[in-house]
């Protein structure tokens, strides 16, 4: 096939990105390629996005796909519109082995060309990010700003990481060596030899709700990067994020003369759960998954054939203990707790505070006082109902609602949820979060607090000590797993045995935010989301680790 991007374009253009990139995660800096603000991608770039995304409306997504055997889609979004696109259907034994033969011409490719491939694929999603976010915010319930930057150049910035990532393990390893050994007066042994990093086999991502590209491209540019095919199966409620990926992606890979079905899309039709029945075919080597614990268990279990990474539930922890910024901790935890309703796998759900109060900059407070000036420090950022639509967006499912209403009855109620109306989309369901008081002092397994509330819920559970919420701390790491960890301390022994949980028990920690870094963000090529060291994710994204298992190294020996 006629390649329209040669080898030096693409070198030309992308080799920049990719030694950046590589830098980046060895210095741990900040850096993206990709802009945040939108105005950065031209005058008319928010018109034409949402132009774009309204002429994808009622159409039906042809992506050329082999094996399509019909067409499925009941998106509506969370903001009360119904997207009412139509993707293809696909027959797995038509498709699985299309996506085959591609394979040994992409592998042969080797990992640069690979990466640059990808970087192109990841560059015209950026050139298409405000129709993207749309894509997004009508998917998963994100309130525009959240979608454009996390559903856009965060994502994206993911996505790149996990591609210099893929480079930098496969490039550990010469492509080829002589070897001489030598013998004494006999002449040495020699040998040619060449190394080879050849994949697993076909990758498939399966997608979540929340963040279907920020959660998905990590999985998706690692496998691709690492010689892959990749199949995507998005989430049934968010798929179009995903099939529009899906769409760029073929169209750069047979621009660049690779088949196009190297990355394919397979959406369900309702009700009809496709991602067990791929999840075990032999031909899937490498799982990607974000989404329930209860899911995330069943494909470690039984997808025995395949390298399954996936990213699940936990019980996310802040423990409060003392601190020198009062008014500062009120304001970070508040919004860590409001941002997209607590629809993120880092939002804080446990806030552990000692009855006895804590030591601030403003005097002594007692348990009572925090809880209820952070109970207002909430109110007090969504009372004005233009910025609570701007923070919270929509809640995503009707599951995330009824969670949230039933928590008003599992104790005392420190802050009510109100419904809050938007102004542009009369069919949103958008709520404030509940904060509800527990108490720990007889602790059991059916504690509301010991497992995970997913949405705008959290529990402020008095505790004896800082020594008791540091065991709880530990209890809920080891047993539920957490994705992130806080905690508030001017003690530096408290901050040393808060660390040493944290380190025992594989949990990423954020100490003392007061400003506007918040427990619930991280940043690609510096932060690493989740660690793969505790039940909430068995990877982290995004070390070597999340890449060096999606191939092999296969090796020849010549002589003479």
């Amino acid at each position: 096939m006629a390649a329209e991007l040669t080898v030096p374009q693409l070198s030309a253009k992308h080799r920049p990105t990719l030694d950046q990139a590589l830098a980046t995660i060895r210095s741990r800096a900040y850096w993206s390629p990709h802009p945040e603000h939108p105005k950065a991608y031209g005058e008319t770039a928010p018109a034409d996005g949402l132009a774009a995304f309204e002429a994808l409306r009622g159409t039906r997504l042809d992506l050329g796909q082999p094996g399509t055997d019909g067409w499925t889609g009941a998106e509506t979004s969370p903001y009360g519109v119904e997207l009412g696109v139509e993707y293809p259907h696909v027959d797995p034994e038509v498709l699985l082995p299309a996506m085959r033969a591609g394979m040994g011409a992409w592998r042969d490719a080797g990992p640069e060309v690979r990466a640059l491939v990808c970087i192109e694929i990841l560059a015209r999603i950026s050139a298409r990010t405000h129709e993207f976010a749309h894509a997004v915010m009508h998917t998963s319930g994100q309130a525009f700003m959240m979608a454009f930057q996390a559903g856009g150049p965060h994502a994206q910035d993911r996505g790149l990481e996990a591609v210099a990532y893929a480079y930098e393990e496969q490039t550990r390893v010469p492509g080829q060596a002589d070897w001489s050994k030598p013998q004494g007066k006999k002449d040495p042994l020699e040998l040619g030899k060449t190394f080879t990093a050849v994949p697993r086999g076909i990758s498939l991502m399966i997608g979540c709700n929340t963040f279907p590209t920020w959660n998905g491209y990590p999985g998706i540019f690692a496998s691709l990067a690492t010689g892959n095919p990749v199949l995507v199966k998005p989430h049934p409620r968010a798929a179009l994020p995903l099939a529009l990926t899906v769409q760029v992606a073929r169209e750069v890979l047979a621009d660049a003369g690779f088949d196009p079905n190297l990355v394919a899309l397979a959406v369900e039709r309702p009700g009809e759960g496709i991602a067990k029945e791929l999840a075990v075919r032999p031909e899937i080597k490498v799982i990607d998954y974000t989404g329930s614990t209860e899911f995330g268990d069943w494909l470690e279990t039984n997808a025995r054939q395949a390298q399954v990474y996936t990213e699940k539930a936990g019980v996310n922890t802040v423990v409060l203990d003392s601190t020198d910024n009062y008014k500062g901790m009120l304001s970070n935890l508040a919004f860590s707790l409001s941002l997209y309703s607590g629809q993120m796998c880092t939002t804080p759900q446990n806030l552990l505070i000692p009855r006895d109060g804590i030591e601030t900059d403003a005097g002594h407070k007692s348990y009572d006082e925090v809880v209820s000036d952070l109970a207002g420090a909430v109110g007090g950022l969504l009372g004005d109902d233009a910025r609570a639509n701007a923070l919270l967006g929509a809640l995503v499912n009707p599951d995330v609602k009824a969670r949230l209403e039933a928590a008003a009855g599992l104790g005392e109620v420190a802050l009510a949820s109100r419904e809050v109306t938007h102004p542009d989309f009369p069919g949103a369901v958008v709520r404030t979060p509940v904060m509800v008081k527990l108490d720990s002092a007889k602790p059991d397994d059916s504690a509301p607090y010991l497992s995970e509330c997913f949405g705008p819920v959290s529990f402020a559970v008095a505790v004896d000590s800082t020594q008791s919420a540091l065991d709880l701390l530990r209890r809920t790491v080891r047993e539920k797993g957490a994705m992130t960890v806080g905690a508030y301390t001017t003690s530096a022994d408290t901050e040393r045995a808060i660390e040493e949980v944290c380190l025992e028990e594989s949990a990423q920690l954020s100490l003392n935010l007061t400003g506007g870094v918040y427990v619930n963000q991280t940043a690609a090529f510096s932060d690493f989301h989740g660690s793969g060291g505790n039940p909430a994710a068995n990877a982290a994204l995004c070390d070597g680790a999340f890449v060096s298992n999606r191939f092999r190294v296969v090796e020849v020996r010549r002589q003479g």
